[in-house]
């Protein structure tokens, strides 16, 4: 069991596009597993590999008791759209209702290389389509609309573990040449 650190909001790579996975060896396996063990113990309802500092297009699942994971996943959204509560565990203590596909159809790999599809709605469809935005660089907040996701960001910035992360930078409004006194 490997518990890794997750990352925060603020933090490059959860706005990055992460790499297509193209070996499917120990390695990956161990990331799988990582990812599984760092999700449980959060506890989360699902976590991708960027969110523990990989840049590879993975993420697992814990929805309704079922723990699973999905690698290179591309994804066929319904028509029918859902409205409910998300949060992320890069945005601690962050709720807002997001809208999303009401089910989806999943395609990708397992961590051995074979095709795997999935099917899911309601919960399992936000976990998924949540995730599959993380592989992008994409989080949750910006799917809301601008005034929930200005009071997103004003909450963020207010957090006590945005502003413990965030170097504090003072500036005196006199001119030091470069030099901070």
């Amino acid at each position: 069991m490997a518990i890794q650190p997750i990352r925060l909001f603020g933090d490059p790579i959860l706005r990055t596009r992460a790499l297509e996975v193209v070996t499917f060896d120990k390695e990956l396996r161990k990331l799988v597993q990582d990812l599984t063990d760092t999700m449980l113990e959060a506890p989360g309802a699902g976590l991708a590999a960027p969110q523990i500092g990989v840049g590879l297009r993975v993420f697992t699942w814990n929805v309704d008791g079922e723990v699973g994971h999905l690698i290179n996943p591309t994804l066929d959204l319904s028509d029918e759209e859902q409205d409910g509560p998300e949060g992320c565990l890069s945005l601690p203590e962050l709720t807002y209702d997001c809208k999303r596909a009401l089910s989806v159809v999943a395609a990708g790999f397992n961590m051995h290389g074979e095709p795997v599809r999935i099917e899911g709605s309601q919960l399992l469809a936000r976990a998924i389509q949540h995730e599959t935005d993380h592989l992008d660089g994409v989080l949750f907040i910006d799917r809301l609309d601008s005034e929930a996701r200005k009071a997103a960001m004003r909450e963020i910035r207010q957090s006590e573990w945005f502003a413990t992360e965030q170097p504090v930078i003072k500036t005196s409004p006199h001119a030091t040449r470069g030099f901070g006194f």
